[in-house]
């Protein structure tokens, strides 16, 4: 009975869910024509409002590392993982101040719908725009595997039912409403998986001040276990200077690069809505950051002795929650999975449908009807999220190093390419092409070979390698042509 109490807030949860996407395939079926049906499935025309827009850049960035693994982390390092988290709160800050306006203006001009087109707009080189859709195909798959195992694998440690089932309903539950119902329907149900984040985030810090006889009581408890728990660098220095300066470039400045959030600078309805999604983005991304890694670090003096770190705030919930406001948490760090996932899947979708197969069907003169593009479109996605899904029913070791890898592979390919792009007049393909060879390989080759510089992640490098290569490129090959500087900057 305790099982079907927990059940039961995510199964309301999901009916939700499916009732948007239907929503959302109905305003997608009202498109007239091939271009409006490409801005509805994957920009939502264009209409995002302020808190929307904050909501579903916080979601699709969020995921279950901001639930389970960061809090894991900090339940064993203390409150200076927390200080580390808490880098992360200028996501939307940067991503919307330094992308959004011109960004926006700049994809108007040219039509963009996508990142890819924006690159096409920016450099007019093809192997460019392929490079990018390939990068966007093999990282997104990698990533929205860990995803789907991270998913079904909280569900299983809460519920106590089988990895599969919890596969089954988190995997069909988001290929299916990001097939149906397109951008328009990630992005409120980003709304909704944000609102859900919050209240859950709130749900178990209340529980765990409680149980633990409030915050002062907490802290002289901590200070008994270890109190180390309580400086910024952790037990045994655990959190080093090169560390941070990773964290910095891995999850604070290079979030610039990655697609998914990038893609939501495109939909946006004024600079209105840009300045809300500024204020308000920040503001949940903090509140979020700070609720959940207190949880982990405030749980140890709650329930010490859990060995394993993924399994701190699981096994905080199931202790201190009732068995519905337990279903209620386990809703949150889903909906932060479901909501990286969905985006992800709708700019993959992008990348087969739209970047590669429909522009090139329209420089070949071929008209290719909304009602082609639409099938096309839900079947791209529903293979993509197909394919994931079956790899996950297998999952394989090494799941944290895929996630890595996926998020810096994204950052290394993408970030100069779309920042100095934007910033840049000189910027041009032969610098855009460098970089992302330059940095991938260099990326690739560090993982592999767990080669690191001054203590740092293999990102650090990485990005100075493709800026490095970027410049080299931009200064040997042509310049930008009159059309693209008025494009960009007229």
């Amino acid at each position: 009975m305790e099982n079907l109490n927990m059940i039961l807030p995510l199964f309301l949860y999901l009916v939700l869910v499916f009732g948007i996407a239907v929503w959302g395939k109905r305003t997608a079926d009202r498109a007239s024509d091939a271009g409006g049906f490409l801005e509805e499935y994957f920009i939502g025309s264009r209409s995002m409002g302020g808190f929307v827009l904050a909501m579903a850049i916080i979601t699709t960035y969020t995921s279950a590392s901001s639930f389970v693994g960061g809090p894991g982390v900090a339940y064993k390092l203390g409150l200076g993982w927390i200080l580390l988290a808490m880098i992360q709160v200028p996501t939307a800050f940067l991503t919307l101040g330094v992308l959004g306006k011109k960004f926006a203006i700049v994809a108007r001009k040219v039509n963009a719908v996508t990142i890819t087109d924006y690159l096409r707009a920016r450099y007019k080189n093809e192997l460019v725009v392929f490079l990018a859709s390939a990068a966007i195909l093999v990282f997104f798959m990698a990533s929205m595997l860990a995803q789907f195992i991270g998913g079904a694998r909280l569900f299983q440690t809460v519920t106590g039912y089988p990895y599969v089932v919890g596969l089954i309903i988190f995997g069909i539950t988001v290929v299916i409403y990001t097939t149906v119902g397109g951008f328009r329907a990630v992005v409120i149900t980003d709304t909704i998986q944000g609102c859900v984040m919050i209240c859950a985030s709130v749900a178990i810090l209340m529980a765990v001040v409680s149980a633990g006889g409030g915050m002062g009581k907490i802290m002289a408890t901590l200070r008994e276990i270890d109190p180390a728990l309580l400086t910024p660098t952790g037990p045994g220095n655990a959190i080093p200077k090169p560390f941070i300066l990773s964290f910095w470039v891995l999850v604070g400045l290079a979030v610039l690069g990655l697609p998914q959030t990038t893609q939501k600078c495109l939909g946006f309805r004024d600079a209105k809505s840009m300045n809300n999604g500024i204020i308000i983005g920040t503001f949940v991304v903090g509140f979020l950051l700070l609720a959940m890694h207190l949880v982990g670090a405030l749980g140890r003096a709650v329930v010490p002795g859990i060995e394993v770190g993924d399994l701190a705030v699981p096994t905080i919930t199931v202790r201190l929650l009732s068995p519905f406001w337990a279903g209620v948490f386990i809703a949150g760090p889903l909906a932060a999975i479901m909501s990286t996932v969905d985006s992800m899947l709708i700019i993959s979708s992008a990348a087969i449908v739209k970047d590669l197969y429909h522009h090139y069907a329209s420089k070949r003169g071929i008209v290719v009807s909304p009602r082609k593009l639409g099938t096309m479109s839900f079947m791209a996605t529903a293979v993509v999220g197909t394919i994931v899904f079956i790899a996950a029913l297998r999952p394989p070791s090494l799941l944290v190093w895929i996630n890595l890898f996926a998020f810096g592979g994204l950052e290394a390919v993408f970030f100069w390419p779309t920042v100095l792009g934007l910033y840049w007049k000189r910027a041009n393909a032969a610098g855009a092409l460098l970089s992302m060879a330059a940095g991938s390989g260099a990326f690739f080759w560090m993982m592999m070979h767990k080669i690191q510089i001054g203590g740092t992640h293999q990102i650090v490098p990485s990005i100075a390698i493709a800026l490095a290569a970027f410049i080299a490129g931009s200064y040997l090959g042509k310049k930008p042509d009159e059309e693209t500087i008025r494009a960009f900057w007229g």
